[in-house]
């Protein structure tokens, strides 16, 4: 079974969903079989590196509300991730453009770390209060889940796994993605924001119920030894001593 998740690391739902389906894919009794990937989707491919407003600001500009309104939802949304085990620190908050993000984890994929850096990614920008956008602070967090610094600096500074990134938005366009979290199920279902862990739960299930159980055909009349001894609706048992 693969399970692609299209998601952006400012997204503060993108979190608690991943956390959200990461508790059902442990219950998951074939989790052993699932795939998990990760895409990369753009909330503000436009939005500036560094950014003077806050989080709070930003929010209540781009859905005309106050900003203590817009504070208000922020602190929801900070009760809404502690009750998955994560810590939201939106008051310090690092605005920035998360595309060199999305490169670094394509980069970290060709050494099998692309998890590791999403989460770590993840954790540096909501609860760290890391600039994500910043290609030194980038290149630091490489190091931490396993990477080579240097090299991580490099890719940042060139324009290396652009195309990748692209990939998977065009990819997510044609799928009819507009929003994230977004999980694409054995690209046959797809289950959009972060929904409780029944959901993923009862997905997967179905998923996997129907790539794995047996549809039998009732062909009797035109098979093989149907009028064989032991034989009965095309089907023979072996007989018993």
């Amino acid at each position: 079974m693969k399970v692609e998740i299209w998601s952006d690391f400012l997204c503060p739902f993108c979190y608690i969903g991943k956390r959200r389906f990461e508790a059902a894919l442990e219950q998951f009794a074939h989790r052993d079989k699932v795939e998990v990937v990760f895409r990369s989707f753009e909330l503000d491919p436009n939005a500036d590196r560094d950014l003077k407003e806050d989080v709070h600001s930003m929010l209540s500009a781009k859905y005309g509300m106050s900003r203590e309104q817009a504070k208000a939802a922020n602190d929801d949304l900070t009760k809404q991730a502690a009750a998955v085990g994560l810590t939201y620190h939106f008051d310090t908050m690092i605005l920035t453009n998360s595309f060199d993000a999305h490169r670094l984890t394509h980069w970290a994929a060709t050494h099998s770390k692309r998890s590791e850096m999403t989460e770590r990614l993840l954790k540096a920008y909501f609860t760290d209060s890391k600039h994500i956008g910043d290609h030194e602070t980038l290149a630091a967090l490489a190091a931490e889940v396993g990477l080579d610094q240097a090299e991580a600096a490099a890719v940042l500074a060139s324009s290396q796994f652009t195309n990748e990134v692209r990939s998977d938005e065009e990819e997510g366009s044609r799928l009819g993605i507009r929003g994230v979290p977004f999980f694409v199920i054995n690209r046959k279902y797809g289950i959009s924001g972060a929904q409780p862990s029944q959901v993923f739960m009862e997905t997967m299930q179905k998923a996997w119920d129907e790539d794995n159980t047996l549809t039998m055909v009732d062909n009797s009349a035109g098979s093989e030894g149907a009028d064989a001894p032991n034989c009965e609706g095309g089907a023979c048992d072996v007989p018993s001593n």
